[in-house]
């Protein structure tokens, strides 16, 4: 089975750095350049985990895990929400909002690799 990943971010370079640390993993991965493109995005196909920024224009990430979140395709997927605030600050909203993991930024590349594989031999399971 292959996984399906919606990458949500503004940041041409941070998506070029995701793309880099995932690509050895396989996964077929679509890449959205703010919160109103990923939604777009995951309303027209399905995803089996979406990565998404918090600070992007047009509409933020917190904003995009509540919409996801009332689509019925997406009321349990793995959203994983990536910011570079304070995880201490932001991971309750987010959480509150719908994410299932946050993730600091700067990323860890090792550490994404690790979460993304574990999410996905979740989904095989």
């Amino acid at each position: 089975m292959s996984v399906s990943l919606l990458v949500v971010e503004d940041k041409d370079k941070t998506r070029q750095s995701i793309s880099n640390a995932i690509e050895p993993l396989g996964f077929d991965v679509t890449f959205a350049c703010d919160g109103l493109d990923g939604l777009s995005k995951a309303k027209q196909s399905y995803f089996d985990i979406v990565l998404l920024d918090h600070k992007m224009p047009v509409m933020d990430g917190l904003s995009l895990l509540k919409n996801l979140r009332e689509l019925d395709a997406y009321r349990h997927s793995p959203l994983l929400f990536m910011s570079t605030q304070d995880l201490v600050e932001i991971e309750p909203k987010a959480l509150k909002a719908g994410a299932t993991q946050c993730l600091a930024k700067p990323l860890q590349q090792d550490f994404l690799v690790d979460t993304l594989k574990a999410w996905a031999v979740r989904l095989v399971a």
